[in-house]
């Protein structure tokens, strides 16, 4: 069992406020894992530390190997990273942004083959203004396949989708895992972590203060006692969604 990555007394300061603080934690080659918390926990600023894009105060972080703050190009050309929208050009098609972001990473890459992956053929000479929500999610995701990484860091990507959407980004991102990536995520959808993730660290104020899978959180959660104050039924009202509107990719 490789650790892909590993973080040790992680800090970050922004001058007297500490928004992340200690944190220490490993990654499994080949897993899911995920970054859990409310607003404001310190999740994201973890992760950009992870990515090479924010500075840390202080401990250690080894991507592969390589430490964050001295290996940085060598990170780089490791992971991929998903963009926030105003990471694009709007009005370049989806093969020209696949063509663009292929020659930064000096990569050959098929791009109807890529957006394939992301159920995107159809939608390769549209531009990205002119996609959906949705559409543009996937889009993101795909580009960080393009220099083929060993990690990939998606930081809340189902923020804001409806169903359909976020139940097809589930399926990519296993597919992503299944063909021997390495996926690290941020959520503050709790069903959505215990529905993806191998293993899990719930991050509050900075520090992480819990670390297992989510099948072990929870049965520690009952041993203690604890009963849902309703009924857990076998589906819940988004499985009644699914099934009466479809799971198929909207355009």
């Amino acid at each position: 069992m490789k650790h892909i990555i590993t973080v040790s007394n992680l800090n970050k300061n922004y001058d007297s406020f500490q928004a992340v603080k200690g944190i220490s934690f490993e990654v499994v080659e080949g897993e899911i894992f995920g970054l859990l918390g409310p607003n404001g926990a310190g999740k994201t600023t973890t992760l950009e530390i992870m990515e090479t894009l924010r500075e840390k105060t202080s401990g250690e972080v080894y991507i592969n190997g390589f430490q964050v703050g001295k290996d940085d190009n060598e990170i780089k050309k490791i992971i991929g990273v998903q963009l926030q929208s105003a990471g694009y050009y709007p009005s370049l098609t989806l093969l020209e942004l696949i063509e663009l972001f292929a020659g930064l990473y000096c990569q050959s890459v098929n791009g109807l083959e890529l957006l394939k992956k992301v159920g995107l053929q159809d939608k390769a000479h549209a531009k990205y203004k002119e996609l959906s929500g949705g559409q543009k999610q996937r889009f993101s995701i795909a580009t960080t396949l393009i220099n083929k990484p060993l990690i990939v860091f998606l930081d809340e990507p189902t923020t804001g989708l409806d169903p359909q959407a976020r139940r097809n980004l589930w399926d990519l991102i296993r597919n992503i895992r299944d063909e021997g990536t390495t996926v690290v995520i941020t959520t503050h959808y709790m069903d959505e972590a215990e529905e993806l993730c191998n293993r899990v660290a719930i991050v509050e104020s900075g520090k992480i203060i819990a670390l297992a899978t989510p099948d072990q959180l929870i049965d520690d959660l009952i041993a203690k006692g604890f009963e849902r104050k309703k009924e857990v039924k076998k589906a819940n009202l988004e499985d009644v969604f699914l099934s009466l509107t479809g799971q198929e990719w909207r355009e």
